[in-house]
C-alpha cells in the first residue's frame, strides 16, 4: 500500500425526501493513515453516522471519490462492497448485535462462516480472538450469561476474527458504565498498537480523548480535525481487562 489507508475526496451525500433534498455530507475530504485511532464527533444530524457508513462501505456517496487501501471503492457494486467489508473492515456497534441463543465462540465464528472457512479453523480463530479480548474462559457462555462489557468484547472479537485492517466502532461505549468503557477503550488502544486502524463515532468527549485524533462534524462538514498536541498525554486505558 503506497498511499494513506483511507482517503475521501470531496464526498457529498444527498438524500431525496419527497421534494426536499437532504444534504447529509457536503464536500468532505479527509485522510486517515494506517495505525491511527480516530474519533468522529458531532451532534445528531451532523453527518458523522453517514460518514461512518461511507467509510464502512455500507453506503455510497452521491459524488466524490473514496479510496480504501489504494482501491477506489466509491463506485463498486453491491457484491464487491460486501467483499471489501468481509476482508478489510470489522464492525462494532453500540447494541452489540449478538445472537442470543448462540455461544460467544459461535457468535465470533459467524463472519468466518460467510467467508467459507472450514469448521475447525473457524473454531480455532474464534477462540483466539476471544482470548485476545480477555474472554478465553467464556467461549461457551451465551450473551445472557455475560455482562454488557463482556458482550461488547465478544462483538470486538467478532470484528477481529477476519483480521481486518480497519475496525469501525459506532458508539461502542454508549451502553456501558464508565469503568467498563475504559476497559473497552483499552482494547481499542491495544488493537491500534498492534497495527489495526480504529475509527470510532462517539458523542462522549471523555471517550474521544482516548483517540490520538478527533474529527468534529457539523452540518455535513468537517468543523475541525486535529491531533492531540502530545500523544503521550492521551489517557492510557490501563485498567486490567478481567478474564
Amino acid at each position: 500500500m503506497s498511499g494513506p489507508l483511507i482517503r475521501l475526496e470531496d464526498i457529498t451525500k444527498t438524500y431525496q425526501m419527497g421534494d426536499v433534498e437532504l444534504h447529509a455530507l457536503r464536500s468532505v475530504s479527509l485522510i486517515i493513515e494506517a495505525r491511527e485511532l480516530v474519533a468522529i464527533m458531532g451532534a445528531s444530524g451532523s453527518g458523522k453516522s453517514t460518514l461512518m457508513n461511507i467509510i464502512g462501505c455500507l453506503d455510497r456517496p452521491t459524488s466524490g471519490r473514496y479510496f480504501l487501501a489504494d482501491r477506489e471503492v466509491s463506485r463498486l457494486g453491491r457484491n464487491e462492497l460486501a467483499e471489501v467489508r468481509n476482508h478489510t473492515l470489522g464492525f462494532v456497534f453500540q447494541s452489540f448485535n449478538l445472537l442470543s441463543r448462540t455461544s460467544a465462540v459461535e457468535n465470533v465464528e459467524l463472519p468466518l462462516i460467510y467467508a467459507g472457512v472450514p469448521a475447525r479453523e473457524r473454531r480455532r480463530r474464534a477462540a483466539a480472538a476471544l482470548t485476545r479480548v480477555g474472554l478465553g474462559s467464556r467461549l461457551s457462555h451465551h450473551p445472557s450469561q455475560l455482562s454488557g462489557g463482556q458482550q461488547q468484547r465478544v462483538a470486538i472479537a467478532r470484528a477481529l476474527v477476519n483480521e481486518p485492517e480497519v475496525i469501525l466502532a459506532d458508539e461502542p461505549t454508549g451502553n456501558l458504565d464508565t469503568r467498563t468503557s475504559i476497559e473497552v477503550m483499552a482494547i481499542f488502544q491495544e488493537l491500534q498498537r498492534s497495527g489495526i486502524t480504529v475509527v470510532l463515532v462517539t458523542h462522549e468527549p471523555d471517550i474521544a480523548a482516548f483517540a490520538d485524533r478527533v474529527i468534529v462534524m457539523r452540518d455535513g462538514q468537517v468543523l475541525s480535525d486535529g491531533h492531540h498536541a502530545a500523544i503521550a498525554a492521551r489517557p492510557a486505558a490501563a485498567v486490567p481487562v478481567p478474564a
